[in-house]
């Protein structure tokens, strides 16, 4: 998940944000040393809009400073990057350069060892810019493996005149007055959630965050160390969700939408106000502006955190999500991390962020974010007590496939919140 843009990422100011990147004004030099020719590959998820438009750009600034290097860009589909990656890393032809999302999935390339340790070859001005937090989902037994593009908490985004439509003057912030959003919406003729249940991840975002409000920290963590999930409140979100679900407060079909493909995708079913509500991360705002009718930023687009539960261990102030960032396969030359420390630079990350409607990484390009929604994003942020990683992504793919399978499993009617557990037990226990 992007964790996914999804579309990842965590998109319609081209010009401008070609101009930023062929300028590099301020940016590192991008220069490498090595005088023969080099040829690298690079896999990203940004299939449309300003967000492939983005990385042509950049790449070919990064090219245009380095002469001997060639990067050929390929550009994939984010639901199909896990398991095209795991495949191409596998069979010995991985790319180059490679989407790194953290957590257990990135310690599973570790453990490959398919993947290059580049802690000392950070170079001090991304150091600096970005603080060593934003490293933590990238640091795998100390050592760093990946440089980070965005930061990407996830929380419920809104059309705001839809929910005036429906007489919701303020957002919810506990699950009862969201409860009786979802009637008042329905009243009024209005769809209030739409939900991309056929990518799985989107359905089990609603887990995720319902376990957040569940669990504590301290057994959050020690799930993500031990794969240890006996603790109660596993069920309990499945328990809180199926409840949540039987209210029906998601579109018709939510089981055949898909995430972010189109106008009929629950992104699309947002940008378009054909529903009120989505839960995504903060790649979300760009996702939308791709697939409105005028391709523009929604105006009307409000954001506000997953809404407290009644009875859970987790802090109500604490948020999930990740930062999308990108790697270089074990044997890269030189010239890879280089490319890594050019799209760090300040004005590469600000160029990000516009493309992407997106919040960067370096907190040094955080001043760009204009987007009312995302500021509020960055504003529950800072004040988060503590922020865990999407699921799937701390667990590990096999781990968090077999959660996001028996997520929506239970949403269909064919299992229940303890087989979610179970599921997940039994994927754990298969290393």
């Amino acid at each position: 998940m992007l964790h996914k843009v999804k579309g990842s990422a965590l998109v319609a100011l081209g010009a401008s944000v070609a101009l930023v990147l062929t300028g590099c004004s301020g940016a590192p030099s991008a220069t490498v040393s090595s005088s023969g020719p080099v040829t690298m590959t690079f896999w990203h998820n940004s299939t449309t809009g300003d967000g492939l438009k983005y990385w042509q750009d950049t790449v070919a600034a990064f090219e245009k400073d380095n002469p001997n290097v060639t990067i050929n860009i390929q550009a994939i589909q984010n639901e199909d990057m896990d398991g095209k990656l795991q495949t191409a890393l596998n069979s010995g032809d991985g790319p180059t350069i490679f989407m790194a999302r953290g957590g257990g999935k990135l310690a599973d390339v570790v453990s490959a060892d398919k993947v290059m340790d580049i802690t000392s070859q950070i170079s001090p001005d991304v150091k600096s810019a970005y603080g060593s937090a934003i490293f933590s989902a990238f640091t795998i037994d100390g050592k760093i493996y990946g440089m980070p593009t965005s930061v990407l908490p996830g929380g419920i985004y809104y059309s705001k005149d839809l929910f005036k439509q429906a007489g919701i003057t303020t957002p919810p912030t506990t699950f009862d007055e969201l409860n009786a959003d979802v009637t008042k919406l329905k009243a009024a003729g209005v769809t209030p959630i739409a939900l991309g249940g056929k990518d799985a991840w989107p359905a089990a975002h609603w887990y995720y965050f319902f376990a957040l409000r569940d669990c504590s920290k301290d057994v959050m963590n020690a799930a993500a160390a031990k794969k240890d999930f006996s603790d109660g409140c596993w069920t309990k979100a499945g328990e809180d969700l199926k409840a949540f679900s039987s209210t029906e407060p998601f579109n018709t079909g939510f089981l055949t939408t898909s995430a972010q493909q189109g106008a009929g995708s629950s992104a699309g079913m947002l940008a378009n106000h054909k529903a009120a509500m989505e839960l995504m991360g903060a790649w979300d705002p760009g996702v939308i502006a791709d697939l409105t009718s005028d391709k523009k930023a929604l105006p009307d687009l409000g954001w506000f955190p997953f809404p407290a539960t009644t009875g859970g261990a987790g802090d109500p102030s604490a948020m999930m999500g990740g930062s999308d960032g990108f790697a270089c396969l074990k044997t890269a030359p030189a010239a890879c991390v280089q490319f890594l420390n050019f799209i760090a630079s300040k004005t590469n990350q600000e160029g990000y962020a516009t493309a992407f409607k997106t919040l960067p990484a370096s907190q040094q390009a955080q001043s760009v974010v204009s987007d009312p929604a995302l500021k509020d994003v960055l504003s529950s942020y800072n004040k988060a007590s503590y922020v865990m990683l999407w699921l799937d992504t701390m667990y590990g793919q096999n781990v968090g496939n077999a959660l996001n399978g028996g997520v929506v499993n239970m949403l269909a009617g064919k299992g229940s919140p303890a087989d979610i557990v179970t599921a997940v037990k039994t994927a754990a226990a298969k290393g």
